[in-house]
């Protein structure tokens, strides 16, 4: 059992907490936000993710998971820390690390026997070294530490999923004795480890997340280019997918991604080079054709309707993707902000993120049901692929509308099916069938 402290309980550092402390470790979680420490310890956690929340009263029971703001108390025996803190967009699309200072001050200033420094946040390219720095010049006296970077690859909403059954486990440092303290945290997942100097580990994080927005935005692009020839889009893509060098993964046309991770990672990447010299077409690319789909659906819905002036448009899901709460760069916003300016009158209805939405968007109205969604709307836009909108009765929610005009961004349905039960059904990129 190892003693482990995580700094900041947001999203990654409330999963890795949690499930570090299910591996059997001492894990003290640490944040500044006293009211959410509070609510932490009787068990109010201050995200959905599922599963999570088991986790949490399990290992707060065995006392094996506990929550702080002293840093203090959280470093007293600690001999690995976290930095999970949040990276938020700076002004010019750089990752705004101010968190991260903060956090490295606050370590350097309490630490009082060695210590190994993980950065596990989201970091440009060099921050391993600038946070070593950090902790040289704000200690008090002089205290033996190493940094290890080791980036999260954790999908919101399959969270637990992911860090328990990784594909790999990517650590880097100019200290081998300390990244290999690190990988032996990681040896009950039984994942490959891959150990490199920091920076490399820094850009293996921004890469992944780049080639990954590269490939939703790619299908994206092949979407539009199949409705204007009358392609389907979806079955394109399966097709593709059967190449094992491609595959199936992220190859779902739709709104284009969003989130905490792929919006700004790609702008901060897309910063980082053009601060170096370097010319990042292929991810301005990207950035703009993920810009263009939310376009698109605004596009389809206003031609449809001729029109949005006084128009009721219901939106059928508000989480950036399924089985999350997070409205961080969600597409709902975009579609829902420029409905509003165009005269629209907007309502939403999501599983688990209305509360959420609500703080965000005050001018929508929030619908406690689908079906209460439908009443009286001239358009409906599938926005988030939750698992339980496909067994709605579509027959009563097109009974329920006022024009039964559906906009599928998700391409969530069966474009046939629907236009049997009576809509006016437009998907993306499904040409002949929608």
């Amino acid at each position: 059992m190892k003693n482990i402290t995580v700094v900041g309980v947001g999203y990654v550092g409330l999963v890795s907490a949690a499930c570090f402390a299910d591996l059997g470790n001492c894990v003290t979680a640490l944040d500044i936000n006293e009211e959410r420490i509070a609510n932490l310890r009787k068990g109010v956690l201050p995200i959905y993710e599922p599963g999570l929340g088991e986790i949490v009263e399990r290992t707060m029971r065995a006392r094996r998971l506990f929550f702080t703001t002293s840093y203090d108390e959280a470093l007293k025996d600690a001999e690995f820390v976290f930095i999970a803190v949040g990276t938020p967009e700076g002004v010019d699309g750089e990752a705004d690390l101010q968190y991260v200072r903060m956090a490295a001050e606050s370590i350097a200033k309490a630490m009082t026997h060695p210590l190994v420094i993980v950065n596990k946040s989201t970091v440009p390219v060099g921050t391993g070294d600038w946070v070593a720095d950090i902790v040289r010049e704000s200690q008090p006296t002089s205290v033996p530490f190493s940094v290890v970077s080791c980036p999260e690859f954790l999908r919101e909403g399959s969270a637990i999923t992911d860090f328990f059954n990784p594909d790999r486990t990517v650590l880097g440092s100019t200290d081998m004795e300390a990244a290999e303290r690190v990988a032996q945290l990681h040896l009950p997942l039984r994942a490959t480890i891959m150990v490199t100097d920091l920076r490399t580990a820094e850009m293996i994080k921004y890469a992944s997340n780049a080639f990954l927005a590269t490939r939703i935005s790619f299908i994206n692009e092949m979407s539009n280019i199949c409705e204007a020839l009358g392609a389907d889009v979806k079955e394109v893509a399966r097709g593709m997918g059967y190449d094992k060098r491609i595959g199936h993964h992220f190859l779902e046309a739709g709104v284009g991604y969003g989130g905490s991770c792929f919006p700004k990672d790609v702008k901060a990447l897309a910063h980082m080079a053009q601060v170096h010299g370097r010319h990042p077409q292929l991810l301005q690319a990207v950035m703009d054709i993920n810009a263009f789909q939310r376009h698109h659906v605004l596009t389809k819905v206003d031609t449809l309707l001729d029109g949005l002036e006084g128009r009721t448009v219901a939106l059928l899901g508000l989480a950036f993707k399924q089985n999350t709460d997070d409205m961080r760069d969600a597409p709902s916003i975009t579609i829902a902000e420029q409905l509003h300016a165009q005269g629209a009158v907007v309502r939403g209805y999501d599983p688990v993120a209305m509360d959420v939405a609500k703080r965000i968007m005050p001018f929508i109205e929030m619908c406690e049901d689908p079906y209460v969604l439908a009443r009286g709307a001239d358009a409906l836009i599938v926005m988030t692929p939750w698992n339980e909108f496909k067994h709605l009765d579509m027959k009563a929610v097109k009974e329920a509308m006022t024009t039964p005009v559906m906009i599928d961004a998700r391409n969530l349905y069966e474009p046939a099916e629907m236009r049997s039960v009576g809509f006016t059904y437009r998907g993306i990129g499904r040409g002949y069938n929608g």
